[in-house]
């Protein structure tokens, strides 16, 4: 859904509060900005999308990572909520960076024909496939559960899982988890608000309806 800088910031203390932990995910389109502010804003991990390419997995490792020699990121000092009312730019704050999350989506053909050296790179702490994003990709849009597909994704996952790096899946249910767990998939992606918001919607109103109706 739509945000804005304030709403990062509310997001974080909302997580905070209940503790729970923060992932954002990020068109790549003006990643760096939207990435460094969320960072700031106090989100814990970074998923960043539609990377084609083994170069630009490492860009977007800079953009979460501090301006140091050692780390050759691009994040340097700035007054953000995460820095706590200083300016930042001490050790406590590089090493904050360093504890940052990073996740890509695993959604293109490019990063599906590299993927071992993808996952090699020192940075990419966790992967998630985008079955829609990729059969699109590949010029089969709509057919992320055709055979075809199903077998790159259990190749992607399979393959992470192998290299020792964590794979997400994304699910709808509970029940959907079952297929994923036996193939050693722990970590889970469940619903998006706009689904979530049209199911409850959807079955809601409808039972409604029947009250209203003296059904």
């Amino acid at each position: 859904g739509p945000y804005d800088l304030h709403d990062l910031d509310n997001l974080c203390r909302a997580a905070e509060l209940h503790n729970l932990g923060t992932m954002i995910k990020v068109d790549f389109a003006n990643n760096q900005y939207i990435a460094q502010r969320a960072i700031g804003s106090g989100f814990q991990s970074v998923l960043f999308s539609d990377c084609h390419s083994v170069e630009h997995v490492k860009e977007c490792i800079r953009i979460a990572r501090p301006d140091t020699p050692e780390d050759g990121g691009y994040y340097g000092v700035a007054t953000r909520r995460n820095s706590y009312m200083g300016y930042g730019g001490n050790q406590a704050y590089v090493e904050s960076l360093r504890d940052t999350v990073i996740a890509f989506m695993i959604e293109k053909k490019g990063a599906v024909d590299n993927l071992e050296e993808i996952l090699e790179l020192n940075g990419v702490d966790m992967i998630q496939w985008g079955g829609s994003d990729y059969s699109m990709n590949v010029g089969k849009a709509g057919q992320r559960s055709s055979p075809e597909m199903k077998a790159v994704e259990k190749y992607v996952f399979e393959t992470a899982i192998k290299m020792g790096v964590p794979a997400r899946a994304e699910i709808g249910s509970p029940d959907q988890a079952r297929y994923f767990l036996d193939m050693g998939v722990r970590h889970f992606s469940i619903g998006t608000d706009i689904a979530i918001l049209y199911q409850w919607l959807k079955e809601n109103g409808a039972e409604m309806r029947k009250v209203l109706d003296g059904k």
